[in-house]
């Protein structure tokens, strides 16, 4: 299926072409569609979910020829549609519902991961031990089980025959990096490694600790890169803060964050390399904690 998520986005750039084609301004667009100017803005910037008739009177007040009013009723209904991570409401996150929503319909995925374990190769017990970080942190407004059966059907997602092509890069610090038991994390990179040679649509690549000079910048945090099989719709670069997501479609913004990525795969060890250096962290953790299973 395609991203919802997506789909509005495109939505809304494909309406204020239209109402900026007619010389009209969102109070004016508002005005005679009955509703207030906000109405328009968040169908504009994606904000709402959009009701198909009333996308269908704004179309009669803009007047787009037959084919782009198709296009525009085509593109309304999958920005309609409704995902398995619905069903969850706010039990799996905010954060993970938006991810899932953008990975159903991505032709690409790409991640920068300097200190993490991305979700969509995260074991439950993994997953669950992070649970225990926040709640020492803060009160978690998500549900830990529901939470980590969501992750699962994201990774269903994303490895399902056909599904996207999917790489992502390692920080070496990182691997070597956890706060959560060593048996635990020496069992979720078995289960990565695991991962890569059963799928050959991922790539797992190691960006190694040196001293020395190298290529700069990397991205500056946690980077997912998304694109998609509609040529129209935008490549997105989606940016990890503690406490949510930031978006960007701008195309100068995304191709900075594209570099920023391509800097770090440029620096970053061979597949192959990057199997046997993950490997060798799992041999470290297991001999210096006595945990080799």
């Amino acid at each position: 299926m395609s991203s919802p998520f997506v789909r509005r986005r495109r939505l809304g750039a494909e309406l204020r072409a239209l109402r900026l084609g007619r010389n009209l301004t969102t109070e004016q667009l508002g005005a005679m569609f009955h509703h207030s100017r906000m109405k328009i803005s968040r169908l504009e910037n994606a904000q709402v979910r959009p009701d198909l008739a009333e996308v269908m009177d704004l179309l009669d007040l803009l007047e787009p020829t037959e084919e782009k009013r198709a296009q525009i009723l085509r593109i309304a209904r999958e920005a309609a549609a409704r995902g398995w991570w619905d069903a969850y409401g706010d039990a799996m996150g905010d954060r993970q519902r938006l991810y899932a929503d953008l990975e159903s319909g991505a032709a690409t995925i790409r991640e920068y991961h300097p200190g993490s374990m991305p979700g969509l190769m995260q074991l439950p017990e993994f997953t669950l031990s992070l649970v225990e970080l926040d709640k020492a942190e803060y009160a978690i407004t998500y549900e830990p089980e529901r939470m980590a059966e969501a992750r699962l059907r994201r990774q269903e997602t994303v490895f399902r025959n056909g599904g996207p092509s999917y790489e992502v890069i390692f920080d070496e610090v990182g691997l070597r990096r956890f706060n959560i038991d060593p048996a635990i994390m020496a069992r979720q990179l078995r289960h990565i490694i695991h991962l890569a040679r059963q799928h050959s649509q991922l790539t797992l690549l190691v960006l190694p600790f040196l001293t020395g000079s190298s290529r700069t910048p990397w991205p500056m945090g946690q980077l997912t890169l998304f694109t998609f099989p509609d040529p129209a719709d935008p490549s997105m670069a989606v940016l990890e803060t503690t406490s949510t997501d930031v978006v960007h479609t701008d195309r100068a913004e995304v191709a900075r964050h594209e570099h920023r990525y391509a800097v770090a795969r440029d620096e970053a060890l061979s597949e192959e390399d990057s199997l046997m250096m993950i490997e060798k962290v799992i041999d470290q953790i297991s001999h210096e904690t006595g945990t080799e299973e």
